[in-house]
């Protein structure tokens, strides 16, 4: 197969007309003659000896082969633009705006925003409380940290951390009604952060899934639930990014010994042309950088809490029987692993 590139003036006018449908939209763009479009393109299609557009009607359609072609093109050129805005650009200064997950933004983020100001004085920073993927396509955002499955298509996602869950409450609330078994999560109102599910996936694992539920509120993220627990509303799900600061400093217990992976984990995200962007790029290793170094505290369980292998029935003893199998012994969480994804 040859290794000989066509001319890159022809392939600049064969993007731009593919991408504003008209040689004459092309020309204004590219400040030049109609002719001069019409001319390139012919001489793009005879070095590869096929037609590129069908001609006829008022829009240029794209045959097979230029369809083929054009994704290549684009990106190529989206990935010089790049790295002339790299060259450009001073690597530590300018302004980079962030979307992150709000409770990951609040109890991770912000606490240690201030190692890297102290590193990268010269960088402004916009920081944005939000978990839409819609901001990947965004030409206001540079980088995500989201919370998902990190299959978002068209753009540059690693692996951040994985997660686990686990049921935490303020110590005032827990002084005033106790949690000793599963059964006593009946008496508590349960603050959700999502639609339900994490909690169904933590009481499944407790063997608890038939749990008789009393109050419960729905919230729009995991933030907020954090909060109502932090002010004693109620038991909301904790993580090991975002709640364990909280417990090591006594704001929260984890009241149960038991852990459950997440549905889904933390990643880094942005579009692909800007990813090369120096400036992007020191954010997004001091991102993996701060994970690293600065570990999460080892969780505290309340050691007065037992997990029974099902709900107790009323009337039974809070003992196990003489005899009876007890538990096999609980999960604990354990630092997240991490994996890249997607390069």
């Amino acid at each position: 197969m040859s290794s000989r590139l066509p001319p890159l003036n022809p392939l600049r006018a064969f993007e731009a007309t593919a991408r504003r449908g008209s040689v004459s939209a092309a020309a204004r763009e590219l400040n030049v003659t109609h002719g001069a479009i019409s001319h390139q393109i012919r001489a793009l299609e005879l070095s590869f000896n096929t037609p590129l557009f069908e001609r006829g009607g008022k829009r240029l359609r794209l045959t097979p082969q230029g369809a083929l072609l054009l994704p290549a093109v684009t990106h190529a050129f989206a990935e010089i633009a790049a790295a002339t805005a790299a060259m450009t650009r001073p690597a530590t200064s300018g302004e980079l705006r962030i979307t992150c997950v709000p409770a990951l933004l609040s109890f991770w983020m912000i606490p240690r925003l201030h190692r890297f100001t102290e590193q990268f004085p010269d960088v402004e920073l916009t920081l944005i409380a939000s978990n839409d993927a819609a901001n990947l396509h965004s030409r206001d955002v540079d980088v995500c940290l989201l919370y998902g499955d990190g299959n978002w298509g068209d753009c540059w996602a690693r692996l951040w951390s994985r997660l686990e869950l686990f049921p935490v409450a303020s110590p005032t609330l827990l002084n005033m009604r106790p949690l000793r078994s599963i059964r006593d999560l009946r008496d508590h109102v349960m603050l959700h952060g999502d639609d339900g599910r994490e909690w169904n996936t933590w009481l499944a694992a407790a063997d608890a899934a038939d749990l008789q539920r009393g109050r419960q509120h729905f919230m729009s993220d995991a933030r907020l639930s954090t909060e109502g627990a932090l002010h004693s509303q109620g038991v909301a799900l904790g993580d090991t990014i975002t709640a364990g600061s909280l417990i090591a400093r006594g704001e929260l217990i984890a009241p149960f010994d038991l852990t459950v992976p997440a549905n889904d984990a933390f990643f880094v995200a942005c579009r692909n042309e800007v990813r090369a962007a120096p400036i992007v790029r020191v954010f997004i290793d001091w991102l993996f950088a701060a994970l690293e170094s600065d570990p999460m505290p080892e969780l505290q369980m309340s050691a007065r809490t037992i997990i029974r292998s099902r709900i107790q029935k009323p009337g039974e003893s809070q003992e196990p029987e003489a005899g009876a199998v007890q538990p096999a012994p609980s999960r604990r969480a354990t630092r997240p692993r991490k994996r890249e994804v997607q390069q």
